[in-house]
Formats: C-alpha cells, structure tokens, sequence
C-alpha cells in the first residue's frame, strides 16, 4: 500500500512553517493517540503515521529531501536513518519536543533548559510580624530574628572543598534531566544524581556536606511604615535564601498582622471606639472624655436625650493612610449605662421618676403601639 504524502498525513500545507507543522503535528498526535481511540483498531497505526510524518518535516534536511523526492529519499538507504523505520524507532524524539512544550513548565522551571542553569535562585522566605495599632499609626523599627540559608563559608557558595571545580554529571552528562520511554511517552525528571544541578562535586566541602550553604539566624532591622494592617507586605529584597552554585539570593517577605486593642477597632483608615455614658449625661446632655490614639484625649459632647448606638465623629483622630492621603476619622458609639447596686434612696428617686415620666419615652411608647396592633390583628 502506497504511503500517504506526509502533509496530508498532519493536515498541513507544502511550504507550512517549523511551528505551523508543530501545531498540526500536536493536534494529530492528541486526536490519534491510542488511550483516547480505544475502540478504534486503525488508530495506532495512524499515530504511528502521524509520528513518522513529523519525523521527517520537522528535521530542515530531511524536509528539503522528502520536498524534492518524496518518499524515494527515504528509500534504498538514501537519508536512510530513522525515517525508513515506520517512525516506530523515533517517536521518542518526535513526541518529547511536544511534550516539552506542553509541559516543560511543571518540569523544575524548564526542562529545555537542562543543567545549563547551574546556579539556582534561593528560597524566597516569610516571616509573620505582629504590631501593636499604636505602631501602626506612628510607624516604628522592629528588629527580627530570621533562620535562614546562608552561603558556606568554607566554600563560598561553591560546594567544593578547598576551591576545587564541580564536574560534570555522568549520569545526565550535565543535562540535569534524565529521560524513560514508557509505553508511547517520554518522561523526564531531575536526574537523581545530581538534582538537576548537572554537575557533582567529587570533593564536597566538609562544613556544609556539598551544599554550598549552612543555615543560620540573622538579625535584621525592618522599618515598619505608618499606616500599615494586617495583610500588609513588606519586601526586603536579598534578604531570602542564600542560592545555590553562586545564585542570587532569595527575597524575605514579612507579612503584618495587627494585636486587637482593649479600646479600638480599625476598618481601614476609621477608628471605632464605644464610650458608657451615664443614663443622667444621656438624658440631660452633657460631655465626655475620649481617648485618642495618638495618646491624648478629646472632650465630646453629648447631645440631650442620646439614646444607646448612637455615633459621635472626630475628624481626623483614626489611622493613617499607607502611602499618605491624611488621616481617617474616629467614629464614637454611646452605650448608656444602667446604674446598678442601687441605694434605697436611689431606688425611692427612680419609682418617683417613673411615674412623672410617662411622656418622656418616644421609642417605648412606639413600641408598645405596635405589639398591640400585631396582638389585635392576631386576634382576628
């Protein structure tokens, strides 16, 4: 049986570009596999096509070959090679190109790049920082205290003992990947010898064992702005996991997280304080220190007949904003308070106040309006 012209076979066009026959090869490649054509007996035999097609296009010489001949440059041992071999022998190298393409991302940060990249980034770190609402609204230096990896100094970074050179890994012959064919994949990993690192060090550095770093605690000085809450994110830049073979130096992010405070409650750059005033200061009117969050304190009047909930604003008495813009407001709540451990004295002037204060209560008689109306429609 005659082959079938190897564009037809990916469904692409004679002159089509490197990446045109990539894509066509892909689509072919997904919609032919044999795990997705289970019931369809011609499908490995078409994969196997589909393989051998690309085999042949996607190598420049081969492509101008077969672009000349056709299929004769492959016979007879003319281009020879894996070509003539039904693609069965090839398919590994064909495929893997895909593969790295679709998913070179979840393979260490890149399989084409192999061990190429010797020297590896560290670590970027985090540390969770509590302040108090007082620092910050003024801001404040805090000095943390931060276990980390940090370049041997044995070996300055290197691994090696005595300044000796990293060779190369004979496993991977410094690829720092390794493949394995099974069944119609190629998979690759790190390679186990060397960790993807592609270069070993025959004479490690006793002081960090061949890693080329040693942990230990750093003290650092953080500058703390005004204005920030939880959730904020400081970066210090260099400040992370020392990297490896000489790499950069990872970042160290510090997260801050906000203490509750006995008195106030922040929302963004509002305050919320809740002051007890006494029920006669509620009744008569009157006036109320407030304390601040800058340390002071602010009088505050209270309007004659307040009632529980209500709110009082202080311009410009919350938090600051992070990156500027002013200052938030303080909002004040009232709670009137009901006096307790009364005296008879006291008790004998509420029972007299009671009873010349039937008008004086709006919000009670309303209420009372209304139970008797819901009873009355009840009772219907």
């Amino acid at each position: 049986m005659a082959k079938r012209d190897f564009y037809e076979v990916l469904g692409s066009q004679r002159g089509a570009s490197a990446d045109e026959l990539k894509k066509a090869y892909r689509t072919k490649a997904k919609e032919l596999h044999p795990d997705r054509n289970s019931g369809n007996p011609n499908a490995e035999a078409q994969f196997k096509e589909v393989n051998e097609a690309y085999e042949v296009l996607k190598d420049g010489d081969k492509k101008a070959a077969y672009d000349r001949y056709g299929h004769a440059a492959f016979e007879g041992g003319m281009g020879g090679g894996r070509g003539g071999q039904g693609g069965q022998g090839d398919f590994s190298s064909a495929f893997s190109d895909v593969f790295e393409d679709l998913f070179g991302d979840f393979m260490g940060g890149g399989a084409r790049s192999g061990g190429r990249g010797r020297a590896q980034r560290g670590s970027d770190l985090r540390y969770n920082l509590r302040v108090t609402l007082e620092e910050a609204f003024k801001g404040v230096q805090k000095t943390i205290n931060v276990p980390t990896s940090v370049a041997c100094e044995g070996c300055k970074g290197t691994g090696a003992e005595g300044g000796t050179e990293p060779v190369t890994c004979p496993t991977c012959a410094g690829m720092g990947k390794v493949r394995a064919q099974q069944g119609f994949f190629t998979v690759e990993r790190a390679c186990p010898t060397c960790s993807g690192m592609g270069q070993i060090n025959k004479n490690p550095c006793r002081q960090c064992s061949g890693a080329g770093r040693s942990e230990k605690e750093r003290s650092l000085s953080v500058n703390i702005p005004s204005g920030v809450e939880t959730g904020t994110r400081i970066r210090l830049t260099g400040e992370g996991e020392a990297g490896m073979r000489g790499g950069p130096t990872g970042d160290l992010y510090i997260f801050i997280e906000l203490r509750e405070h006995s008195i106030f409650q922040r929302d963004g750059t509002s305050l919320f304080c809740r002051i007890p005033v006494t029920m006669s200061t509620a009744a008569l009117g009157g006036e109320v220190q407030v304390p601040t969050i800058d340390g002071g304190s602010s009088r505050v009047k209270v309007p004659a007949g307040a009632q529980t909930g209500k709110q009082l604003r202080l311009r410009s008495k919350g938090m600051p904003a992070l990156r500027g813009g002013g200052l938030g407001d303080m909002l004040i709540e009232l709670a009137i308070e009901t006096p307790v451990n009364l005296t008879s004295r006291q008790k004998e002037l509420l029972r007299e106040f009671e009873k010349l204060s039937e008008d004086n209560n709006p919000e009670g008689h309303s209420f009372l309006a209304k139970v008797r109306n819901f009873w009355d429609a009840k009772a219907k």
